[in-house]
């Protein structure tokens, strides 16, 4: 924490390697994390670089308060998102793929079925537990992380999480019985 301390530190004095650093350490993170809650690959990069434009424009002004950069940075990506879905009026869209050249398109198929049944479980789940299950699963956070992000106690996270999962499972098991005939 010390270290990423420094970085941040240096990036407020509008040291462009600091800030650069940074963004490598965070892209991919955020990126999942947005994609899983907007399902789209072109949202999602827009997104993405719209929270990193926030953050250039903001970072004077953080604070160190003893969470982690990652937390308000986090934050800042919750708010874009959030901010992305009530100007869309849908809620969650679905995930989609796009077809890379070389793919057998039986699996891609398969793949995009997997894809939105997963995703039409996550539409079941409630609010908070589809930030938690992004936040976890698609950006790597860890529960404290999480919790810090979202401003809940660790043990809400994992609340949260464990009936996400089982809903999931559930949900999921109950669509793969339909289609065996069970």
């Amino acid at each position: 924490m010390q270290e990423e301390r420094g970085v941040v530190e240096r990036a407020q004095r509008g040291d462009a390697q600091a800030f650069s650093r940074l963004y490598e350490e965070y892209f991919e993170k955020i990126y999942r994390y947005i994609m899983i809650r907007v399902g789209s690959r072109v949202d999602a990069e827009d997104l993405t670089e719209q929270v990193f434009l926030k953050v250039l424009e903001s970072i004077a002004s953080f604070k160190w308060r003893g969470v982690p950069f990652s937390a308000w940075l986090f934050r800042i990506a919750r708010n874009v998102v959030i901010d992305h879905l009530r100007k869309a009026k849908k809620g969650s869209l679905p995930l989609s793929e796009s077809a890379s050249g070389g793919v057998d398109p039986a699996l891609l198929a398969e793949k995009r079925l997997d894809i939105e049944q997963l995703n039409l479980a996550l539409e079941k789940l409630t609010q908070a537990q589809r930030e938690v299950v992004a936040l976890r699963f698609a950006a790597g956070l860890s529960t404290a992380e999480t919790g810090r992000a979202l401003g809940k106690s660790e043990g809400a996270v994992k609340a949260l999480q464990h009936s996400a999962l089982v809903a999931l499972r559930k949900r999921l098991a109950q669509w793969q019985g339909d289609e065996q005939g069970i």
